[in-house]
């Protein structure tokens, strides 16, 4: 364990690197003006975390992908090959089919993917969703009536998004609303690796669009819902205290990738995998092996990003200092929960863990897969 943190403490990039402090390539703001970086005086993270899992929420979930908290803290997650929804009672453990999402196709690494609540949930009572169907990946919501019977509880799908490429693998399919109201997606290159250097393509980007699926006032390409682009396979989203975005992105064979977004950045894929010389992509700000990540989910808590790792079988710990890595990366969990697909916030100091070993390429056990609570610092 101790070689794999000294030689992750080689691979921080952040401040070393010539195009990890430079203008986005393509310029542009967000509707709130442009992305702060780093400032002076921010304070680092500390160097040294630890992790307590205090609990198995639940578990014989089958290929759990998406999660989203409900008000009053139950859970729900989506699974990728059923292309159904679930509840979890967070407190007694106990699954509620919502239903079946129609018009999931699920294949490879696509399907029911990214779940996330509308920002007016508590009025419009929506879900979003991120999913492959049987032409492309798409973005769709429902109505979701919790007073209806089991299994009938989702409306109809209405699509809002659509196009995004699809392929036996790299379909993406993280979303999330970020602070500012606008839905985030990320999305992969489905396998055709000229894709995220397309600016006219969907494949291999960050999107922001409105929740009624247009683009974002302020991105960086008038007319495009494409945020930054470059990416390889975008499966984690997560924002800072201070609204900065930073993405998680599977490398191929060399290094995976945790990055700090910038809108209009061109973040390398395929010109590069990992740091760069190059001073027209963005460097990430820390970067691994695949044997030692394999990215999916990403939260931040507290100054720090906690990092899902699925090959790598692991938790990794970033402490942050604004945009940049204040310290060697710290990984927890090694191998203990199997593949781990999704963490999110869950306040107090917490987060959710989804493990992901039902996926075709864990190994399951009694059980599998599971939800998990944690304490983190």
């Amino acid at each position: 364990m101790a070689a794999v943190l000294a030689a992750t403490a080689l691979l921080l990039t952040a401040g070393c690197s010539s195009g990890a402090g430079g203008a986005p390539a393509g310029g542009g703001t967000t509707a709130s003006g442009s992305v702060p970086s780093a400032r002076a005086g921010e304070s680092a993270a500390p160097a040294k975390g630890a992790v307590t899992v205090l609990r198995t929420v639940t578990e014989g979930l089958k290929t759990p992908w998406g999660l989203a908290a409900l008000p009053g803290g139950d859970l729900l997650v989506s699974s990728r090959d059923e292309g159904t929804i679930t509840r979890i009672d967070t407190a007694t453990g106990r699954k509620t089919e919502l239903g079946k999402v129609s018009g999931v196709a699920p294949a490879g690494e696509g399907g029911l993917l990214g779940i996330a609540l509308s920002p007016g949930y508590a009025a419009d009572h929506m879900i979003y969703a991120y999913f492959t169907s049987a032409s492309d990946n798409r973005i769709v919501r429902m109505l979701y009536d919790e007073h209806k019977p089991a299994g009938e509880q989702l409306g109809a799908p209405d699509t809002i998004f659509k196009g995004i490429p699809k392929g036996n693998i790299h379909n993406g399919g993280r979303i999330a609303f970020g602070p500012d109201g606008m839905l985030y997606a990320g999305t992969g290159e489905s396998g055709e690796r000229g894709l995220a250097q397309d600016r006219k393509s969907l494949g291999g980007k960050i999107l922001r669009m409105t929740p009624e699926g247009e683009p974002a006032p302020g991105n960086p390409f008038p007319g495009s819902a494409v945020y930054s682009y470059g990416h390889r396979n975008v499966q984690g989203l997560a924002w800072d205290s201070r609204q900065r975005l930073f993405a998680s992105e599977f490398g191929q064979d060399t290094w995976d990738e945790l990055n700090a977004i910038v809108p209009g950045g061109n973040y390398g894929w395929p010109r590069a995998e990992g740091r760069s010389s190059d001073p027209a992509l963005r460097n990430p700000i820390a970067q691994w092996h695949t044997d030692d990540a394999s990215p999916s989910g990403i939260a931040y808590v507290d100054g720090v990003i906690w990092m899902a790792g699925l090959k790598g079988r692991r938790l990794w710990r970033i402490p942050l200092q604004g945009t940049r890595a204040a310290a060697a990366p710290q990984s927890f969990l090694d191998g203990e929960y199997g593949r781990l697909r999704t963490v999110a916030a869950a306040g107090g100091g917490k987060v959710w863990l989804v493990t992901s070993n039902t996926d075709g390429r864990g190994t399951p056990k009694k059980g599998d897969d599971r939800v998990l609570e944690a304490e983190v610092k």
